[in-house]
């Protein structure tokens, strides 16, 4: 049985694309993946991902990365939203408050929208049916994976996984 968690940290090592502002791609699907494998699910089990998303040009290379490793083109594309469409970057804290947003999201059975971002960019257009733009009733919500990627090129992914008995 799959665990109810998974998660990984790694780095870009400032290569690729990577700096101290940007994370280079490859680290960040490495750190996806690693993630997936660490939950012991299958990348077409995510329901939903909860991005690092922070309404700047890296948002496109990030929605292209999560497809790229999950293998998910924007037809299959899971819901994406963004905490930090609501209540900004609260830098240091992002992390702990998007991974609340996270849980209460399973726990209620619901995916919160992405507030502020009717004028997609072009990048990401093709996958704007995976954006709420308002709350979505999910009763069946089971997996979402929460990710933080950017500043040193230092990655992180998680995988939470609702708790069935």
């Amino acid at each position: 049985m799959p665990k109810s968690w998974g998660g990984v940290v790694n780095c870009g090592g400032h290569r690729m694309g990577g700096s101290i502002t940007a994370p280079n791609p490859e680290g960040v699907r490495r750190c996806i993946l690693g993630a997936i494998d660490d939950a012991g699910i299958d990348p077409r089990q995510i329901d939903a991902i909860n991005g690092h998303l922070t309404a700047t040009y890296a948002d496109p290379v990030e929605v292209k990365n999560w497809s790229v490793a999950l293998e998910r083109p924007p037809e299959s594309f899971p819901y994406i939203n963004s905490t930090k469409s609501m209540i900004g970057h609260c830098l240091g804290a992002a992390g702990a408050i998007e991974c609340v947003a996270v849980v209460l999201q399973l726990c209620k059975g619901f995916i919160h929208p992405s507030l502020n971002c009717e004028d997609l960019h072009p990048e990401i257009v093709p996958f704007a049916k995976s954006v709420p733009h308002a709350v979505v009733e999910h009763p069946d919500l089971k997996i979402i994976a929460k990710a933080g990627f950017g500043f040193g090129d230092v990655n992180s992914c998680l995988i939470f996984r609702k708790w069935e008995s």
